[in-house]
């Protein structure tokens, strides 16, 4: 049966794979893709009652704090790194003002905008992350539904780290990301590229697919469709390097590979190497701008 595709709404849509719930459940689902605009999407999509359970795992890092062992060791240190590259691609050339983060988790990238003194607001729905991120940050913490509550045109800048695939109603969210900023103001996004070799290596052990918490799936095509009628105009792509490693490190322990961890290291290598001819990063960034006229 087609699906209908949750952006544009177009039923020119086919089956693209079908993938398990490695990380948690095991369950069964199906990513479909949009003919027109460029679009994976999950199906079926949990509603809002459904969907906390698939995030209910103490092995859900950026909700996590204090964990001992040797990869979370590894992890802790490249997030140190990937949080100097976040604020350097955030905010090259921005004088300090005011963000918003949606989805700012446990609030190491938060810490790291107010150490530089910006004016900082962060939106997360997990309790727990809430929590750990209260004893971090000074800046104001707020559930999802309200950012309806935000005034317009009231961000120098918004970043979504890995967050746009988590979000069911697309229209939704991108009307309020355009209302929120200012005129000239910088949404930044980043987002795991289904075109990325270690993707197309893995296929439906892609630990990036992450069903059925990624609700949806992009590439350059499709965040140039979505965005292409909006005030939000694409200014730049950028990427995320060290992606690469750890989504191929899960992708092996989803396969049950022996060694994954080596083996992720080299299969990330090679991903990096090919996208460095190719433009197609394990996690693209893409750095828009609200147009000022």
């Amino acid at each position: 049966m087609k699906k209908k595709c949750p952006w544009c709404e177009s039923e020119k849509t086919q089956m693209h794979l079908w993938v398990k719930d490695f990380f948690l459940t095991g369950e069964a689902f199906e990513i479909h893709e949009c003919l027109k605009c460029g679009l994976l999407f999950t199906e079926p999509r949990p509603n809002a009652e459904e969907i906390g359970k698939y995030y209910q795992s103490e092995e859900y890092y950026s909700h996590q704090e204090n964990k001992t062992g040797f990869i979370p060791r590894i992890y802790e240190t490249v997030k140190g790194f990937n949080l100097k590259k976040k604020y350097k691609m955030a905010t090259k050339g921005m004088a300090k003002g005011k963000m918003l983060e949606i989805g700012c988790g446990a609030g190491d990238f938060l810490k790291t905008m107010d150490q530089h003194d910006w004016q900082c607001i962060g939106i997360e729905p997990s309790e727990e992350a809430k929590a750990i991120a209260k004893k971090k940050v000074k800046a104001e913490l707020l559930n999802p539904e309200d950012i309806g509550t935000l005034p317009d045109e009231s961000f120098d800048l918004i970043t979504m780290w890995h967050v746009l695939e988590h979000v069911d109603d697309l229209k939704e969210e991108i009307r309020h990301l355009q209302r929120l900023l200012k005129k000239g103001g910088r949404l930044v996004l980043a987002l795991p590229n289904f075109k990325s070799a270690d993707a197309q290596y893995y296929k439906e052990y892609w630990a990036a697919y992450d069903v059925p918490r990624h609700l949806n799936h992009f590439c350059r095509e499709s965040i140039n469709n979505i965005f292409k009628t909006s005030e939000l105009k694409l200014k730049k792509t950028d990427k995320l390097v060290w992606d690469a490693y750890y989504i191929s490190y899960m992708s092996e322990k989803y396969k049950n590979h022996t060694l994954p961890l080596l083996k992720g290291v080299m299969r990330g290598f090679v991903s990096n190497r090919k996208a460095r001819k190719s433009g197609e990063w394990s996690s693209l960034v893409y750095v828009l701008e609200r147009q000022k006229d």
